[in-house]
């Protein structure tokens, strides 16, 4: 029985926070990494105490651990970014919590993003609007010239110079957790794209203890754990696939459906981005008040439809889930049940 562990379910997850975990900013005595008159700070080394290397040496599973949210706003600013990247930044000071609002009313993820390397380039004015929705996928790049701007424009792809290709992700916001700058400094450089212009380093991602973490756009495929220079991940995506030993799912698909896809993929072999979509997402009786069940079915081969049954259940031990954790916390393991085909059926009319 495969066992699958997801993101923790309490509220406040910056995981699941449309504008990735935005409050009040931190006063600059209780964290200067957002200070820009001062360097950064060295993020340490990788030891036993890092929630990434504990992670790795659980061997936890990031299956079904991607966010609900499926719209980016991916903002360009160079520099240093304290724990709140956006409020915590270079960006201004007056239009960053307005932009949070604006986020978090329209459901879209803001993300700052940086050019590997480039870390106190001060130039960068450059956003984009990604939607990764199935049928609407696009990424559109436009250049602002003042925060504001972002503000009033459109968030629909109607604005800017869409992306051809997949645009990478990887999150180094050592100003988050240290396990994201130590492990996804070295693959944002060392990232195999295409080009220089397809890999951006950003801000929280969510799911600390998976670092190095990649996010593959449109789509809005996560990645976690990702080895070496990620070399694997970007072929897999130049065939059109996923690349499944890293994957943590897609954003915008519920936690059962998407640990439901990672089974189904496992069993038949499809591995194309746009192969099992979900068609439905029912809950079911569970023998257990802790544990929740849920029958999950998706597109399959033509004219069949896969139908999976996949059981989560609180993890028997809590564990620090990321490297500033003061208490351990529980996680949610996920377990494939059963796995079926049948006709699909006829679209009405």
């Amino acid at each position: 029985m495969t066992v699958m562990t997801t993101r923790p379910g309490s509220t406040g997850d910056p995981a699941t926070d449309p504008v990735g975990g935005v409050t009040d900013p931190l006063p600059p005595e209780v964290d200067d990494f957002c200070r820009t008159d001062l360097p950064a700070r060295p993020p340490g080394r990788l030891d036993g105490t890092r929630c990434s290397v504990q992670a790795l040496a659980r061997a936890d599973s990031g299956i079904a651990t991607a966010p609900p949210v499926s719209r980016w706003l991916l903002v360009e600013q160079p520099g240093p970014w304290g724990r709140q990247a956006l409020l915590q930044s270079r960006f201004d000071a007056d239009v960053a919590p307005r932009l949070a609002e604006r986020a978090e009313r329209e459901g879209v993820r803001v993300l700052l993003v940086r050019r590997p390397g480039d870390r106190l380039a001060d130039s960068g004015r450059r956003w984009a609007y990604a939607d990764g929705r199935p049928g609407r996928e696009g990424l559109w790049w436009s250049v602002r010239s003042a925060d504001a701007d972002l503000l009033t424009a459109p968030w629909d792809g109607s604005v800017g110079e869409q992306a051809h290709g997949d645009t990478y992700l990887v999150c180094t916001h050592g100003g988050h957790d240290a396990c994201c700058a130590l492990r996804g400094r070295p693959l944002a450089r060392a990232l195999p794209t295409p080009g220089p212009a397809d890999v951006w380093e950003c801000s929280h991602l969510g799911g600390d203890r998976f670092a190095a973490n990649l996010l593959v756009l449109p789509h809005g495929f996560y990645y976690g754990q990702v080895p070496g220079d990620g070399g694997l991940v970007v072929a897999a995506h130049a065939r059109g696939q996923v690349a499944l030993p890293w994957l943590r799912g897609r954003a915008g698909v519920a936690a059962p459906a998407q640990a439901a896809q990672h089974y189904a993929r496992e069993e038949l072999g499809l591995l194309g981005v746009d192969d099992l979509l979900p068609l439905g997402v029912t809950r079911l009786n569970s023998p257990d008040p802790g544990m929740e069940r849920w029958e999950v079915t998706l597109t399959g081969p033509v004219g069949a439809a896969v139908v999976v049954v996949v059981e989560s259940r609180p993890s028997p031990e809590t564990v620090h889930l990321t490297c500033q954790a003061t208490r351990p916390g529980r996680v949610r393991t996920w377990h494939h049940l059963s796995l079926s085909t049948r006709p699909l059926a006829p679209a009405p009319g």
